[in-house]
């Protein structure tokens, strides 16, 4: 690694139009680290990852890469990305995908280990139409890591794979960051960024509204939830109870979002037939709902 500060951006923005996609992103991800990037569509996500691989300038700001701009770490080898966006040649066989790749960069890990390592060693004599969603997203992992980058960026890197495939994908990842390398992946699948990341960056309305290990990002909401069986639950009268901020039914299931759960569960052994109860602490979901709904209500 050239420095110990892979990405940095600073007081980035990007308009298209009347849509402010970013604005005034700063953002300092170290080498070695594995920085899930979370927020729903239109959060400016994708618009952030663009900029940092330099498919797309900045209006104002700007972003280096292992401390030179996104084109020369690229054209050094130094980044890898597997994008959502943009088409693979759908008529090549794998191996011959890969070959192409690997003539583009000055030191290509062999075809035959980046395919290994990416679980497809079995494609490489198939073409590229004839694999499945989830086999075209490993392909595009192993053309990501053919050029043995030092920082790996990977936009929604598991869409269209099914639970083994994403299980067998995260063991491959682990692989690569056992090696030192730094990782940046976008995602919606939160379960993915609570088990895999080191740090959490939450994006709203493009900005940044949280940046934080997972556990530190849980820990920032309070509060529990109470699911228990209540048949015959009068809801209007459980949503009337202090600290309780959310009522939800599936059936005679009643989960109770509460800013004070002993309260609550005082009131359900002693005035309910409750029984099954659980209580939990909030998950990285219920964090991230939690700091989107403030950060809407901070704009209404």
């Amino acid at each position: 690694m050239t420095t110990t500060t892979a990405v940095t951006l600073n007081g980035v923005t990007k308009r298209y139009g009347d849509v402010q996609a970013v604005a005034g992103v700063d953002l300092t991800i170290r080498s070695g680290e594995v920085v899930a990037m979370l927020g729903p569509n239109g959060a400016g996500k994708s618009t952030t990852i663009e900029m940092l691989l330099g498919l797309v300038r900045p209006d104002q700001g700007s972003v280096q890469v292992y401390g030179s701009s996104p084109a020369e770490a690229i054209a050094t080898g130094k980044v890898g990305a597997m994008l959502q966006s943009g088409g693979i040649i759908e008529d090549a066989k794998v191996g011959e995908l890969m070959n192409l790749v690997a003539g583009l960069h000055k030191e290509p890990m062999p075809v035959a280990e980046a395919l290994d390592r990416a679980g497809i060693a079995d494609l490489v004599g198939r073409k590229i139409k004839g694999l499945s969603g989830g086999q075209k997203q490993r392909v595009r992992f192993a053309m990501a890591i053919i050029p043995q980058p030092d920082l790996i960026v990977l936009d929604e890197p598991t869409t269209g794979m099914d639970v083994e495939s994403r299980r067998d994908f995260w063991a491959s990842m682990h692989a690569e960051t056992a090696r030192g390398r730094t990782v940046l992946f976008a995602t919606h699948y939160l379960e993915e960024a609570d088990a895999y990341a080191d740090r959490v960056v939450l994006m709203r309305n493009g900005k940044v509204v949280a940046d934080g290990t997972a556990a530190q990002i849980k820990a920032g909401v309070s509060g529990r939830t109470i699911r228990a069986t209540v048949p015959g639950a009068d809801l209007a009268a459980l949503a009337a109870l202090p600290g309780v901020r959310n009522v939800e039914t599936r059936g005679d299931v009643v989960l109770l979002q509460c800013a004070n759960s002993d309260d609550t569960l005082r009131h359900l052994l002693n005035n309910t037939p409750a029984h099954d109860i659980e209580v939990t602490s909030a998950d990285l979901e219920d964090a991230v709902l939690a700091i989107s709904d403030a950060e809407e209500e901070s704009l209404a």
